[in-house]
Parts: structure tokens; C-alpha cells; sequence
């Protein structure tokens, strides 16, 4: 058990070693050495635990569960995760700002769209949605409209709360998003080229 403490903690300070790096200098600055310094460890260990910045970088997502909604189940409310989504945005701030932010490097961002565009298309499957270039289109759009938001959060753009984000993003693509699902292909989307 202690050994699992162990590694826990070990694998946490690196973490937070290249999270404090990314707030200083940037993610394209940091090199494993640096972050070796910072959390006080030894090459051997890092490698251990990691094979490189970019896998701690990515084992940080883990703890931004807002990266990876619950997938609904078709009978409730469309894109429920992006109120809860927000506020955990604003309670890992700091972790949010290393990974996403400007200094991030974008890594993070890309993975993110990722997850989401996953969670967003289950989602307008569960909904009634068609595999289709339309629904490919209208993920699209709402991964968008979503990540747009919190970019802008997260590099100061806004000072909007999470309620107010979270209107915002519904105001934004639940018009859209029901009228696609109530008549796909219509409206000038991809449709296929129906007439």
C-alpha cells in the first residue's frame, strides 16, 4: 500500500512540476531536465513514471474531468456537461490555465477537442442524430463554440462566470443543433446533394 502512496506522490510532484514550469516559461521551454529539477527527482525515477514532457503533460488531463463528460443517455437534457463542465474550468484554474492556456503549447487544447467531439457526437446519436457529414459538421460546430468559450476564459478575454459561459454555449448551438435534429441535411448543410 505504501508503495502505491509512493508512486502516487512521485508521479503527483512531476505533475505539478511541469504544471508550475508551464505558468513560468511556457510549455515549448520546459525539457524533462527542468522538470526533473523542479520536482526533485532523479532522471531514473522521471522515466519511471513517464517517457516524455508530452506523457505528463497528458497524465494531467485526468484530473480535468471536464474533458470527459458522462455520455447521456438520449432522454435528458442535450450538452447537460457544459454548466458542470464550466465550474470545474473554475475550480482547477490553475491547472486549467498550464494546460490550456496560451503557454500550453496546444497539445492539450487538440486532446480536448478530441474527448469532447466523442462525448458531443454520442451525445446527438443518443439524441436521434444520423451518422452523417451533417452531424460531423454540427460536432464541429459545437466542440467549437464550447472550447471558444473557454479559451477565451482562460486566457482572460472574459471574466464571465461559469452560468454566464454556460448560457452563452446553450444560446449558441441549441437552436442549431435541435433544428438539425428535427430535419438532417437541410438548412445548407452537407446533405449529400439531394434535390
Amino acid at each position: 500500500m505504501s508503495g502505491d502512496r509512493r508512486v502516487r506522490r512521485t508521479r503527483r510532484l512531476i505533475q505539478e512540476a511541469l504544471v508550475a514550469l508551464i505558468l513560468e516559461k511556457g510549455y515549448d521551454a520546459v525539457t524533462v531536465t527542468d522538470i526533473i529539477d523542479q520536482a526533485d527527482v532523479g532522471r531514473s525515477t522521471f522515466y519511471a513514471h513517464f517517457t516524455d514532457k508530452q506523457d505528463v503533460l497528458f497524465s494531467n488531463l485526468e484530473q480535468l474531468t471536464f474533458l470527459h463528460p458522462a455520455p447521456a443517455d438520449g432522454a435528458g437534457e442535450l450538452f447537460a456537461f457544459s454548466r458542470p463542465m464550466f465550474e470545474h474550468v473554475r475550480e482547477q484554474e490553475r491547472l486549467v490555465r498550464a494546460l490550456m492556456g496560451k503557454r500550453s503549447g496546444g497539445l492539450v487544447h487538440a486532446r480536448g477537442e478530441q474527448l469532447l467531439a466523442a462525448a458531443v457526437r454520442g451525445e446527438l446519436i443518443a439524441a436521434g442524430g444520423q451518422v452523417s457529414a451533417s452531424l460531423d459538421l454540427l460536432v464541429i460546430c459545437v466542440v467549437s463554440a464550447f472550447m471558444g468559450l473557454l479559451r477565451a476564459w482562460v486566457d482572460g478575454e472574459t471574466t464571465a462566470s461559469p452560468a454566464e459561459l454556460n448560457a452563452a454555449f446553450r444560446a449558441a448551438v441549441l437552436p442549431g443543433v435541435r433544428a438539425e435534429l428535427r430535419h438532417p441535411g437541410h438548412g445548407g448543410q452537407a446533405g449529400g446533394g439531394r434535390h
